[in-house]
C-alpha cells in the first residue's frame, strides 16, 4: 500500500527557498519526514521507503507544492512551522487497475542516454550519461518505456516498460529548468522534463510496479514519480 502526501510550502520562507535552488537539499527535506525507518548508513533507505517526490512552484502565490509518496507513513512533524502554508494532506492509492483503463498522468523524468565507452577503455568503465534537452528526443525517451498490448514488460534492449501505451501525438512535453547543488556537490546537474497525456493500461502488473517504483535515473531528486488519476 502507498501513499502520496501533498505539501504546500511558503516559497518566501528560507527553508523552502533553498530547496527549490538546491537539489540535494530538496532531497533532504523529502526524506526528513521518514525518520526512523531504517538504520543510519543503511544501502538507499529511499528505495527501502519506496519515496518517491515530485514538485511545482506557484511563483504568483508563492507556494511550493511537494507531492511525496511514500510505503510507509510519513512523519512532517519537523518542517519549520513557519515555512508551512497549509496542512500537509495525505490519501491512500487505489492501485486496482484493469487492461483497456484510461488515466491522464504527469511525470517530472531526467531524460537521460548513455554514451558508451571508446573502445580500449579500462575494464568496467562505466556510460557517460548525456541528457536529452529537445522535446521530440524526450518523447522517444519516453517512448521506449511504452508497452504496448502483448509485449513484454522488459524490451529486447533491457528497458523497463511501464505497462501503459498512449497516443504520442497528444503527448505533451515541456523542458524544465535543470536541476543542480552548490558545493559540495558542483558536479550535480539533472536535466527535467514534464510530461502529460492519457495512458492506456495494457498490463496491470507492470504498471503498478512503474507507479510504485518510478522510471528513469535521478528518482532521489524528485524525478520519475507518475502521477495518475
Amino acid at each position: 500500500m502507498a501513499t502520496q502526501t501533498l505539501l504546500t510550502l511558503d516559497a518566501r520562507h528560507p527553508f523552502a527557498a533553498k530547496s527549490l535552488i538546491d537539489a540535494q537539499d530538496m532531497h533532504r527535506t523529502v526524506m526528513s519526514g521518514f525518520p526512523g525507518w531504517v538504520d543510519d548508513g543503511s544501502l538507499d533507505p529511499r528505495a527501502q521507503m519506496g519515496v518517491l517526490s515530485t514538485w511545482t512552484v506557484d511563483l504568483r502565490q508563492a507556494r511550493l507544492n511537494l507531492v511525496v509518496q511514500s510505503s510507509v507513513p510519513a512523519d512532517w512533524s519537523g518542517l519549520p512551522r513557519a515555512a508551512v502554508a497549509e496542512p500537509p494532506h495525505t490519501l491512500t492509492l487505489d492501485r486496482t487497475f484493469r487492461p483497456g483503463d484510461r488515466v491522464d498522468f504527469r511525470t517530472v523524468v531526467n531524460p537521460v542516454r548513455t554514451l558508451q565507452p571508446p573502445p580500449g577503455s579500462p575494464p568496467k568503465t562505466r556510460g557517460t550519461r548525456v541528457p536529452h534537452t529537445r522535446p521530440e528526443h524526450v518523447k522517444r525517451w519516453f517512448a521506449r518505456r511504452l508497452q504496448p498490448l502483448g509485449h513484454p514488460p522488459t524490451a529486447p534492449d533491457g528497458v523497463v516498460r511501464i505497462g501503459a501505451d498512449t497516443d504520442l501525438e497528444r503527448l505533451a512535453v515541456r523542458m524544465l529548468p535543470q536541476g543542480s547543488s552548490p558545493a559540495p556537490h558542483k558536479g550535480l546537474r539533472i536535466a527535467r522534463a514534464e510530461l502529460k497525456g492519457t495512458l492506456t493500461v495494457t498490463d496491470p502488473t507492470a504498471f503498478v510496479t512503474a507507479l510504485t517504483r518510478g522510471i528513469g535515473h535521478a528518482r532521489a531528486y524528485s524525478c520519475g514519480l507518475l502521477l495518475v488519476r
